[in-house]
Parts: structure tokens; C-alpha cells; sequence
């Protein structure tokens, strides 16, 4: 039987609405989710800005989110990883589990992964801003039903945070340079905080993400902008840092990750812009590991057990919280990092 719910729908560039759409009864192996919050990621943001118009057929408007977390209220046929009631955290990578990719251990390149929120393949793949869902029981985690659900709403990104530590191999012990303080510099801060890092620098353009950064641990902060005596420190004999997380996208700040890293060193790139440029005379000279990283697989779980039993606090990165009705004024916010770090979006 269908019934519709209410949704942010994403119509073109800079045009936010809320309608209704039609939802179903989970089918087998389904499960339905009230949501309760949602976190508005930098690809919302894009979405926002750009409008799901990236594949030229996509005409339909596009339900952003990736980042959800909600309560079971009905299940398909088949399912018996959760339960009516259960609280979970949704992953939003659906993988198609057949492909050489997923055969070989890498559904994180899978060619045909729908990815919730994501305009990249054709049809677009609704996201779960709504206030209900259908999902496959597959990408529900449990949470454990005194999880906060504010809290469990930051695995997706915390679960890419974990996957670049990973790609980035032996952090305890090493000195790790934090390039960009927005929500998923600040997460891999955390994470490699989680990981064992001896001392983490963390950079920034501005303030206020830095003070933030500080308060999560962070052993000193650099405001690019304006220190730079502090920079050439860290510049001095051709780098003093061991491993560079670089999240900015940017190519003046990933020069400085660049030149700040010592011979030999690391650099996970998390986040890129189009005509971002490379300095690839250190690349070189320098014999630097230069290494992508790219959403995640099975860290989700990992996250959401870090998140459930608050190994990893996650709550001062909460900005606000706002009625998703108030959607358009929550984007605007979220997009305004001098205001606040992460902003969600309330659904309950």
C-alpha cells in the first residue's frame, strides 16, 4: 500500500522545496524507517547550489541526504537483522554486489553503486531527507536504543574520516597534519586522534573552525591566512610532519600540505576541486605517497559502534538543529562555515 511523506526536494540550483512523495510498504528484505535527523554534507550543499541536473536526462527534482539516522516501524518479509522499534544509522552506498569490483573486495568502486542524495548515475539515487524511508535491511545498523540520534546521524562521515585513516596505514606514533577544519577535517582529526597520532597540527583559513579543533583535541592550530612563521616551521628541512590529511579541495592549501610533509611522507587527499593543481615537483623531490581516499565500506559499522558507545564524541561539531520544514534557511547555514560547523536537519 503507498502513502506519501514529506521530503526536501532539490528542483535545480538554488531551489529548495518541501513536497510530498510517495512511499511503499517495505518489500522483502526491506525495512521502513521513520528518520529522525539528517546532517547536511558538502555533496548536499553541491546538489543545493548546482541543482541534479549533472546527467542531462535527469528532469525529476531529488530527495538530498546522505547522512540519517531514525527508528524501524515496519519490516519486509526475510528480515532479521533488525526489528520494529530498533534505532538505527543508515548507509547510504549501496553497492551492487556482482560486479568485478565487489567480487574482488572493492564495492567502494563499484560501478553500478547508487549512493543516497547523488545525482551521478542516472536515475538519480533519492536521498533520505524525508520522514520516511525504504531501505534494504543490508544498510541498516543498529545503534542500540540509548544512541542519541543526533550522534549516530555523523557515521557516514565519520566512516569516510576512519577509511582515509586507513588508506593512510601506521598513524600511531606519527605526527599528522590536518589540512582544512570543516566537518570532515574536524571527523579525521577524531579519527586519527582514535587512531594513536603522537601530535596532530590542524589548519585552516579561519578561526573559529581552529578553536573548534583545539577543543577536539587538536595539539596546535595554524591560521594559513595570517601565521606564517608558523607554516615555515613546519616547512623547515623540507617538512616536519609525517602524514597529511588534506580536506580542503583547494590548491593553495594543498601545496601547503605538500610542503609540509617530510620526505617519504603521506598525503590522503579526501576532498578535490576541479581545477585543483598538484605540485608535482614535491611529489617528486620528495618521494611523498600521494594517496586517494574515497567514501567507505565497511568502516559504516565500525563508525556506528564508535558513535553507539561514545568512543569518539562527535557532539560539540553539532552546530544546530533545525525543523527540516526549515530547510532552506538550514542549507544557507550549513554552507556558512564562519556560523557553523555541522547543521542537521530534524525530521521527528
Amino acid at each position: 500500500m503507498s502513502a506519501l511523506t514529506s521530503a526536501i526536494l532539490i528542483h535545480g540550483a538554488d531551489d529548495l522545496r518541501i513536497g510530498d512523495v510517495e512511499t511503499l510498504d517495505p518489500g522483502p528484505g526491506e525495512i521502513a524507517i521513520r528518520v529522525a535527523r539528517g546532517g547536511i554534507t558538502e555533496a548536499d550543499l553541491l546538489l543545493y547550489r548546482q541543482g541534479p541536473s549533472k546527467e542531462p536526462r535527469q528532469k525529476q527534482p531529488l530527495i538530498p541526504g546522505s547522512e540519517i539516522s531514525g527508528t524501524v516501524y515496519a519490516v519486509g518479509s526475510g528480515v532479521s537483522r533488525v526489528r520494529q522499534g530498533d534505532r538505527v544509522a543508515i548507509n547510504p552506498s549501496q553497492p551492487c554486489g556482482f560486479c568485478f569490483h565487489c567480487r574482488s573486495g572493492r564495492p567502494i568502486h563499484c560501478g553500478e553503486r547508487r549512493f543516497f542524495g547523488t545525482a551521478e548515475r542516472y536515475p538519480g539515487t533519492p536521498g533520505g531527507f524525508r520522514q520516511t524511508l525504504i531501505c534494504a535491511e543490508s544498510q541498516a545498523v543498529p545503534t542500540g536504543q540509548d544512541a542519541p540520534f543526533d550522534r549516530t546521524a555523523f557515521a557516514a562521515s565519520l566512516a569516510q574520516a576512519l577509511h582515509a585513516v586507513r588508506v593512510g596505514g601506521k598513524i600511531a606514533g606519527q605526527r599528522v597534519f590536518i589540512s582544512g577544519c570543516g566537518p570532515l577535517g574536524l571527523l579525521s582529526l577524531l579519527a586519527a586522534r582514535h587512531a594513536g597520532a603522537r601530535e596532530i597540527i590542524a589548519a585552516d583559513i579561519s578561526s573559529k573552525p581552529l578553536q573548534l579543533a583545539l577543543r577536539l583535541g587538536a595539539d596546535s592550530v595554524i591560521n594559513v591566512s595570517a601565521e606564517t612563521e608558523a607554516l615555515n616551521a613546519l616547512r623547515a628541512e623540507m617538512g616536519q610532519v609525517d602524514v597529511a590529511f588534506e580536506t580542503s579541495g583547494t590548491s593553495s592549501e594543498t601545496g601547503i600540505a605538500f610542503s609540509c610533509v617530510k620526505p617519504g611522507g603521506k598525503i590522503i587527499q579526501m576532498s578535490h576541486g576541479i581545477d585543483m593543481v598538484v605540485p608535482t615537483d614535491l611529489l617528486v623531490s620528495k618521494e611523498i605517497k600521494y594517496c586517494g581516499a574515497f567514501r567507505f565500506h565497511e568502516e559504516f559499522d565500525w563508525a556506528v559502534d564508535l558513535l553507539s558507545k561514545r568512543i569518539i564524541d562527535v557532539a560539540p561539531l553539532l552546530g544546530a538543529a533545525m525543523p527540516f520544514r526549515n530547510a532552506r534557511a538550514a542549507f544557507d547555514l550549513a554552507a556558512n562555515r564562519a556560523e557553523a560547523t555541522k547543521v542537521q536537519l530534524v525530521f521527528e
